[in-house]
Order: C-alpha cells, then structure tokens, then sequence
C-alpha cells in the first residue's frame, strides 16, 4: 500500500508540474484550412505561394485509374484559401512534370518528355487565367535541376554533355538556347538567383582543383547576356565553399557562406564579403572576413556547456602553436534575407545518414556497423559500399549582418531529428512585423514546431503546436500524415501542406490533402 501512495503522490506532481508549464508567450493562430478530396497513392499537389497579390496557386495531377494518362489542373485561392478560377492543363503524352517556379503572379510549370532533350512549359496567368504552352525540342537538355523566371523568361538547370549548364527558354519568342557563360564539367555545383528588382540573374560557382576552393560571381542579363564576371578566393589555407549573394539594390552587394581548411567536404566557419569594397594590388580582397564556428554565441548550444569551454580551450592551444582546431560540419545555405540592419543569413547542419547493413564478400558476413575482423581490405570495401539513405539536419544557425559583412548577432534552432530522404531544406524562416524578430519552424508528425529569435536572445527550442483539422469546435484525430511541407507566405504566414486521414467523432473517415495557415501577429 505504501508503494501505491508513493506512486500516487509521483503522479500527482507529474500532471501538477505538467498544468503549470509556462506556455509559450506568443503561439500561431490557425485561422484558415482547405481540404481537397485528393489521395497520396492517385494525386500529386505543387504548392506555389504567390507574394504579388497574397494568394496561391495549386498545380494538382490525378491519375485516373482507367485512362492512364494524369490530369492536370491549375487551381487559384485567395489569403482566406477561397478558391478561384480553375484551369485545365491539357498535359501531352509521355511528359512528367519536373519543376514549378513563379515571377508576380505568372506560374510557370516545366515538363520533360521521353524524347531526349524534349521539354515543354506551361505558363499560367493567375489574374486572366490565360494558358499558354509550347514544346522546346532541345536535343541535348537531359536532367533537369532547377527553374528561375526572370521577365518572362526561364532559365534552367540542366545537365548537357556531361556538363552542367543553363537553358535559356524565351517564351515571348519561342525560342531556346543555352548559355555559353554557364558550362561546367560535372560534377559542378553552382547557386543561381533571379533577381525581379535589377532584372538581372547572379551565378555563384564553386570551383576546387582538390586543394583549394575558390567561388566565381557570373552576373547576367534578363536575356541571358554575361554582364560582369570576377572571382573571389581566400589566402592561406582557406578555402570557399559555397555562397549566397544579398537580394535587391545592387549598390549593397555582400556575399556570404561557408569556407573550409583544406577539406572540401566540410565547413570551418562562415566568411562574408563586401563585393563593393574592392581588392588589394595583390588581388585580395579588403572586407573579407572569416567567423569561425567558435566565434559564434549559439552554435554549440546542442553541445553541454563542459564540453564546450574543453572544446575552446583546445583551440586556444592549438592556436599557441599557429595552428586550427578543425570542424566536421557539412552546412546547407539559404538565401540571404534583407533586414533593417543589414541581412539575415540561416544555414542547416546537416550529416549524411548511410545504411550500415550491408553484405560483405569476404567470409560473407553481415556488418551491422559494430566492426570485423578483416583488418583493412574490409573496411575499405565496406567503406566503398555503404549507401546513403538519406540526410539528418540536426540545427540550424541563423546570423545578422551589416551591409559590411560584419557579423551583428547569431542564434541557432535545435530540431528534433528531421530526415529527408534528398537533400533539402527542412527550416522555415519568417520576419515578424517589427523588423527585429523572426520565426523559424519545421513540420514534423503532425505538429509546427517553432522557435522565436530576437538576435542573440536565448529562447526554447520545443515550442510547438499540433495542425487542426477543423476551424470548429469539432474533434476529430489525424491517424496518418504523408508527405508534410512547409512553405512561407507572406507577413508572419506559413502554409503546411500534405496528405491526411481523418477520424472524426462522427461520421465516416476522410482522406484529403491539406492546407493550413499558421499565423504570427
């Protein structure tokens, strides 16, 4: 009897600890939700949020069970996820929809088709509802990577000729051509932006003889003519990753990213540059600046606090000597976003997840990732074959700078084991009315979970709440959840997205594809 009291007692403080949990001092409301009759294992829904006029527009493909051929549709809604005009996207055989990307409020949507090098463009004007589409017979385009419209033109992503270059699709004209600026052997990795406010297009790519890393800046035209060109390398033994260029006015051009020790395959820190502030007679230039990891306030807040002053003590030894303490970070960068003070820069950590089952040859032995015993053939074989099955992203840092590349604050955001099968983005990000804070959120099994970063503020990184499937006071349960996204809007607005099965109190079930709108005021 005794151990019932206790156990009792225990109980009692669990769920009395638990009612007098703070809550979070601003939560998002969901005001708004659309559902559509539409299964995950028959349909496919591309969310494409259009800025210039608050609304969105769906591209949705069915696909009939009898005919075999998919349907497509574009499908307008407003801030209040009303719906608007419908519209019929009479889709040829033998294309499959590739990319979907947007300029004002045009949508376009590219196809590729079985015959080589064919692709095929729908154009979508959401205000009139005019369609219009055409084929390009290309002959070389093979593998599509991205799409950016830049005043009514396209430019693509595509790998030709074991190169990695750009495809200039003028719809107005009907015409094609690739870029002759942009041609990279593979494998090469570039960043492209579209800037609607300069009307031009900046190119950054990475180049690495295997020692050193370096980035060339391509700066090109609406139409595709190269404008201006110029590298930017570091000394010594650094070496640039990859980059992000601030959006807008060019007359503040800062670059900043990710920059390494020797090793190409991992980060040491962030660099950032003032491209306006020009180079030295040597050819350096004079604003750049390095901010290793342990610079940074907030990066190791996943780390125990013992375990960081052992790791900076370390440094500081190594330092003594004239050398670095080296990092393991691999590190997804955003697009830089503009703030009052300057610009706002978030980047993922992120690790490779590998299959550590596999079948060794030798003896034939199952390896279960706790070692064997043949010596160094074996893991070298075993190193050659294991297979990446995915990425983890871990935490994700987010930074402020002047128009200078001097770093003015840092946070970061811890997540909750998210995986992805691709490479991707797994953070959100969104400036909140008063121009200082910002949000940062991710989707995961149902439920928002989100940080607030006021600059360098330490604030909880488990805030969450879970999606509604009702504005009412109706209950209902979300047994299953598929294919959870998360975009940004506009204001302080994020739209989650996906498939659900439903169980209401009453009533049948339902399957349907969501969309819920999470608002910060």
């Amino acid at each position: 009897m005794r151990h019932l009291y206790l156990f009792t007692g225990l109980l009692f403080c669990f769920f009395a600890a638990a009612a007098q949990a703070p809550k979070p001092p601003v939560v998002p409301t969901q005001p708004y939700r659309l559902e559509l009759p539409l299964e995950a294992y028959s349909s496919d829904v591309l969310v494409q949020p259009l800025l210039e006029d608050s609304s969105l527009v769906l591209l949705v493909e069915k696909e009939p069970l009898l005919t075999g051929k998919s349907e497509y549709t574009f499908q307008k809604f407003d801030h209040r996820l009303q719906p608007g005009q419908v519209v019929p996207l009479p889709v040829p055989r033998g294309y499959e929809f590739r990319q979907i990307c947007a300029e004002g409020t045009d949508v376009y949507a590219l196809f590729q088709g079985t015959t080589e090098g064919t692709l095929w463009v729908a154009a979508f004007d959401s205000r009139t509802g005019e369609l219009g589409t055409g084929e390009f017979k290309t002959k070389r385009a093979r593998q599509v990577h991205d799409l950016k419209a830049l005043d009514g033109n396209l430019f693509v992503t595509v790998e030709a000729d074991m190169h990695l270059t750009i495809l200039l699709l003028d719809l107005r004209a009907a015409t094609f051509r690739f870029l002759p600026s942009v041609y990279e052997p593979l494998p090469a990795t570039f960043t492209f932006l579209a800037d609607s406010v300069t009307k031009r297009a900046e190119l950054i790519l990475s180049e690495t003889n295997g020692f050193k890393s370096r980035l060339q800046l391509k700066q090109l035209s609406d139409n595709g003519q190269l404008l201006h060109s110029e590298f930017v390398q570091a000394g010594s033994e650094r070496g640039l990753l990859e980059a992000q260029l601030s959006p807008g006015d060019s007359a503040a051009r800062l670059l900043a990213g990710t920059y390494t020790l020797r090793d190409s395959r991992y980060s040491q820190g962030l660099f950032a540059a003032d491209l306006n502030a020009g180079v030295t007679p040597t050819g350096q230039r004079r604003s750049l600046r390095y901010y290793d990891f342990l610079n940074f306030k907030h990066f190791f807040d996943f780390m125990k606090p013992a375990r960081v002053a052992r790791m900076r003590q370390r440094s500081e030894r190594l330092r003594a000597s004239d050398r670095q303490y080296r990092h393991r970070y691999r590190l997804l960068m955003h697009d830089m976003l503009p703030s009052p003070e300057g610009y706002v820069l978030v980047a993922e950590v992120y690790f490779p997840r590998y299959n550590t089952s596999s079948y060794n040859n030798l003896g034939g032995l199952y390896n279960y990732g706790y070692g064997n015993n043949f010596g160094p053939l074996a893991r070298s074989y075993n190193a050659v074959n294991r297979r990446n099955e995915g990425y983890r992203t871990t935490h994700a840092l987010i930074c402020g700078f002047d128009r200078q590349g001097n770093l003015l604050w840092d946070n970061s955001f811890l997540l909750d084991e998210v995986e992805h099968f691709s490479l991707q983005e797994a953070v959100r990000v969104r400036p909140l009315g008063d121009g200082r804070r910002l949000v940062m959120a991710y989707l995961k099994e149902n439920e928002f979970y989100y940080k607030m970063v006021d600059q360098t503020t330490a604030t909880p990184n488990d805030w969450k709440v879970e999606l509604q499937t009702t504005t009412t006071e109706a209950a209902e349960k979300t047994t299953n959840t598929q294919q959870e996204q998360l975009i940004t809007w506009y204001g302080g607005r994020f739209l989650a997205s996906g498939y659900q099965h439903i169980k209401p109190t009453k009533g049948p079930d339902r399957e349907v594809f969501f969309l819920n709108v999470l608002e910060f005021k």
